[in-house]
């Protein structure tokens, strides 16, 4: 180390003078020795004391290292090193993030997008991939932490439940992904609305690091939440049901009739625990490799070749 050297190298170190303390001992340094191994020792220490009969304030510019500043007072000697702030994210991905976004409008999270937007959106994704600014995502736990809100998937089995027509009344409000990087754990969560109540499904399960992009996840077990019961019945103009469309107008007034009878079912459902359910052994376990990702936004790969583009909840991404 620099500093051990000159502390080595200084003649007057290797011969002090024989005199008897008559104070607190302290290291005695040249001004030379001081000025080198503060010059040469920055990156590696934050503070250096010495003895300095004088009073002087100096600052300099250390461009590997950041700003220098020393103080003198009262014989000590005092060198800090400030950090640098942290760079902006380059306009390039920037934009990139934003016109992936922007391409996502009017897929319905992918499922209904056309051959034509799924290449140009797998064109940005490739684009971004190559820029990942976090080559090592899971050295990087404290950066997937926390709640995801899914923007985009090419598995277009995700819910067959919900393609066109076969649910009418019931949307998809949000599919999330939470992941507790403290405890390994991870939550994937759907939550539909309806016309009554909403409620949600959910798996929980752990994960395990096998690389630096890839994680093994087991999952434990589902959970269907308790329905939560909406202010009002709302009642759309029409439907569409196995490719027809259905007014609704004519039945407004007996489903009004009924809504306060609808109202107490949803009040006594409301009060009972989740149900959960086990996961067969078969469909328990899956990995996902992480291609992309920094403060708000994750590009993950899954084992049957799919992607999934998620947000971070609170990004003003998800706004666009």
């Amino acid at each position: 180390m620099a500093f051990v050297s000159q502390l080595t190298l200084n003649p007057l170190l290797l011969n002090p003078p024989r005199h008897r303390l008559t104070s607190k001992p302290c290291l005695l340094l040249s001004r030379n020795s001081v000025g080198i191994a503060a010059a040469k020792s920055t990156k590696k220490f934050n503070l250096i004391v010495g003895a300095r009969p004088s009073t002087r304030i100096r600052s300099a510019n250390d461009d590997e290292w950041g700003n220098e500043r020393e103080v003198e007072s009262g014989g000590d000697v005092a060198v800090a090193v400030e950090e640098k702030p942290a760079e902006p994210e380059p306009a390039e991905i920037s934009q990139l993030k934003k016109a992936l976004v922007d391409s996502f409008y009017g897929t319905n999270r992918g499922l209904s997008a056309t051959s034509e937007t799924r290449a140009e959106i797998v064109e940005l994704i490739t684009q971004l991939e190559a820029k990942n600014p976090t080559p090592a995502p899971t050295e990087a736990l404290p950066l997937l932490n926390g709640k995801w809100i899914l923007a985009y998937t090419s598995f277009a089995g995700l819910f067959p439940l919900l393609s066109r027509g076969t649910l009418p009344l019931v949307k998809v409000e949000e599919i999330s992904q939470t992941i507790d990087s403290e405890n390994f754990t991870v939550q994937n969560s759907v939550q539909f609305a309806g016309p009554l109540a909403t409620t949600s499904i959910s798996t929980n399960a752990t994960f395990e690091v096998r690389s630096p992009k890839r994680v093994q996840i087991k999952f434990e077990e589902g959970v269907i939440g308790t329905p939560q019961l909406t202010d009002s019945l709302v009642i759309p103009e029409n439907v569409d049901f196995l490719g027809q469309k259905i007014e609704l107008a004519p039945f407004k007034g007996l489903l009004n009739s009924v809504q306060d009878t609808a109202s107490s079912v949803v009040k006594t459902i409301s009060s009972q625990p989740p149900f959960k359910f086990s996961i067969p052994s078969s469909n328990a376990q899956s990995w996902l490799l992480t291609t992309y990702l920094d403060g708000e936004l994750r590009i993950s790969r899954g084992d049957n070749g799919s992607v999934f583009v998620l947000i971070k909840a609170g990004s003003p991404l998800l706004t666009r």
